[in-house]
């Protein structure tokens, strides 16, 4: 389907927005669907827009993509994600669509990840002609379920989105396009980055009002629209979808299938799924008013996965579709097993085990969020499970599937006023192999919720409840359960710098277990995708972790991770982009303090007599009370460095005794 290369849209204060555009071949105004994104329509993102928008064109829907404020081919600059500025920006650009001959007046909101959130976001604003939404590996809680926290701890993908964000919050646009003004519009976008975004995320430790805005489970009821919200049980943000079905109150429905963060028509693990016929199916309904019956189908569809040996990555994910009507549904109840002396039954009974991890348990939890591109699943739990305290059930008499979110309650002590842990579901098969079905992290400083960390008291009993991200696994008879606990969980999380000591005294397991057949799962199509970008691939894309080094002397463990998005030669625009970049986590076994995390990125766009690359350094470690984080950006016009700007930031932890207000220096 052919595109309009370069659309401008004009904003009331004069600000330029670029788009391209996808038209159908039927004759009149149809409805439009939007993505909204900073992600570079021109380079970037532009083989992800040639799998789904020609798609979306060949549906019956005029497609646009449109490079945020400061992004792409856009005017302006960017400094932040989710703002009052994107909204009200997206609120300008759906009515401007809405007034365009080739569009009948509804608009649709599609996207995934960053255009996922916003899409929520937007709704929330309610823009006149917004009619329908598809919203895919979003959140709608950017404290509790983004790459940034996780039960209050730190992950260090705050540190590695960061760098990317970092990285990718002042590219240059393309001559092609914009003419001489390309380098001072660079200049311009370079000098508005006030900070390191990874720093201004560390410096909201609680859940604040930063973080409130744009967290659309504020208040669901801002959201009128209809929502098609998608998710796969490999992807960061799960979540999201179970909590959207069980609040908002119009039309919704959710697909979770097996795969990572990608749209699932191409994603993996598979199987993949006819995503662009769902998503025109919902619009149709929506937006075309076509009766074609996807109101009465379940309100939940989601791939019921089966046990497999672990491992790192995955082709195919083995299961099988199953379907709830409603959601929370009647046919999902909670089921309760107590941890006890004996491990994990029927019984309450009292004990005590103390846990103190090595600071390299964690090394098999894969990826907070994995995109199926390489090793980045979690795999063999026994070495992790080894350092925690491990509570088993007896074997399982006939299998159980789970679908929801478990819960533990743990009541324990701890000897230090911080701690953080990591309480893992795993399912053992008979041969002892482990594998992981959902976990949770607690930063203990939040147990009393995320609004204000404060320090433990050592030696006070507390007790904690802990969510475990939502899963659909089945786990065959034969196997056994197993919780188990651990202070320590990296490279997911940062650790701490103290290594505590917690001694659990109680606890139980809450675990949704789904009791009959449920409804008849719709047949989702086999997936399909419009052709490729035709591109020269240099270098493939590649994500997850490369490499694990331990020194035996030193008990030093060094994981390396592999973050390119690939070095290609696109031939639409006769440009090379190389979007490259790594990460190495570095710990002691038995000194957490000693953790450090580093990350490098480099953006480079190539053609004919022009050359820009971005380079950033990002190093992140922690003090007695905080965070320190010293970054550095270096920018390049034909291998001159024309901008270099470095800084060092101090943020406390959340409930760290002691900790001062942020501050940074070297600018």
């Amino acid at each position: 389907m052919p595109a309009e290369e370069t659309v401008w849209i004009v904003l009331k204060d004069g600000c330029r927005l670029a788009a391209r555009l996808w038209l159908p071949e039927s004759a009149g105004p149809v409805p439009a669907v939007l993505e909204y994104l900073p992600y570079r329509r021109r380079d970037r993102h532009r083989g992800d827009d040639a799998i789904l928008h020609p798609g979306l064109a060949a549906a019956g829907y005029a497609a646009i993509r449109v490079d945020m404020r400061g992004a792409g081919d856009s005017d302006g600059t960017m400094d932040d994600e989710y703002t009052p500025q994107e909204w009200a920006d997206a609120n300008e650009v759906i009515a401007w669509i809405a007034q365009q001959p080739w569009c009948s007046g509804a608009v649709g909101l599609i996207g995934l990840s960053w255009s996922a959130f916003n899409a929520l976001q937007i709704a929330a604003t309610r823009p006149p002609a917004l009619k329908a939404i598809v919203t895919v590996c979003g959140s709608d809680d950017r404290f509790a379920d983004d790459m940034h926290y996780m039960g209050g701890a730190l992950l260090n993908d705050n540190l590695q989105y960061g760098s990317t964000l970092f990285t990718w919050l002042a590219p240059p646009p393309d001559p092609e396009i914009v003419g001489t003004s390309w380098r001072e519009m660079w200049l311009a976008r370079m000098e508005a980055i006030s900070e390191p975004p990874a720093a201004r995320w560390m410096r909201h430790a609680d859940r604040d009002a930063y973080w409130q805005s744009g967290s659309v489970c504020e208040d669901y009821s801002r959201i009128e629209v209809p929502v098609l919200a998608v998710g796969g049980w490999a992807d960061g943000y799960t979540n999201a979808v179970h909590r959207l079905l069980s609040n908002l109150s119009g039309p919704r429905k959710g697909v979770i299938g097996p795969n990572g963060h990608a749209y699932s028509h191409v994603a993996t693990p598979g199987p993949a799924f006819d995503f662009i016929g769902v998503a025109t199916r919902w619009f149709d309904r929506w937006m075309k008013d076509i009766d074609n019956g996807i109101e009465a189908e379940p309100m939940l569809t989601a791939w019921m996965q089966d046990y497999e040996p672990p491992k790192p990555q995955y082709d195919v994910r083995q299961g099988h579709w199953v379907a709830e009507a409603q959601w929370p549904s009647a046919n999902v109840a909670p089921h309760t097993l107590y941890l006890s002396p004996d491990g994990l039954g029927e019984e309450r009974a009292p004990f005590a085990v103390t846990v103190k991890s090595p600071a390299t348990v964690g090394l098999a939890s894969g990826e907070w969020c994995p995109y199926g591109w390489g090793p980045d699943m979690p795999g063999d739990q026994r070495e992790d499970d080894a350092g925690s305290a491990c509570f088993d059930s007896a074997p399982l008499d006939a299998a159980i599937e789970i679908l929801g979110r478990p819960e533990v309650t743990l009541n324990l002590k701890v000897d230090r006023p911080e701690a953080v842990l990591a309480v893992r579901l795993n399912t053992v098969a008979p041969d002892g192999t482990s594998a992981r079905v959902t976990y949770g992290l607690i930063n203990l400083a939040h147990r009393g919720g995320f609004a204000a960390g404060k320090p433990l008291v050592p030696g006070e009993s507390v007790e904690v409840t802990v969510p475990l991200k939502v899963s659909g696994y089945r786990i065959p008879a034969g196997h056994r359960l197993r919780l188990a606990v651990s202070t320590q969980y990296w490279p997911l999380t940062m650790p701490l710098p103290v290594a505590a000591a917690v001694t659990l005294e109680a606890g139980s397991l809450s675990l949704p277990v789904r009791r009959g057949e449920g409804a008849a799962a719709p047949d989702l199509g086999g997936a399909w995708s419009p052709p490729p970008l035709e591109t020269l691939v240099v270098e493939a894309p590649a994500r997850g972790r490369l490499r694990i080094a331990q020194e035996v002397a030193t008990g030093r463990t060094t994981v390396e991770v592999v973050r390119n998005l690939g070095a290609i030669r696109i031939a639409e625009t006769g440009l090379e982009l190389r979007a490259l970049g790594s990460e190495t986590y570095a710990t002691l076994r038995d000194d957490p303090s000693a953790a450090s995390s580093f990350a490098y990125r480099k953006a480079e766009f190539i053609r004919g007599d022009w050359h820009a690359c971005i380079e950033t350094r990002s190093t992140l470690t922690a003090t007695p009370t905080g965070w320190r984080l010293h970054a550095e950006y270096d920018a390049y016009d034909h291998g001159e460095r024309i901008f270099a700007r470095q800084w060092t930031v101090e943020t406390p932890r959340a409930g760290a005794p002691g900790s001062a207000e942020p501050g940074s220096a070297g600018r």
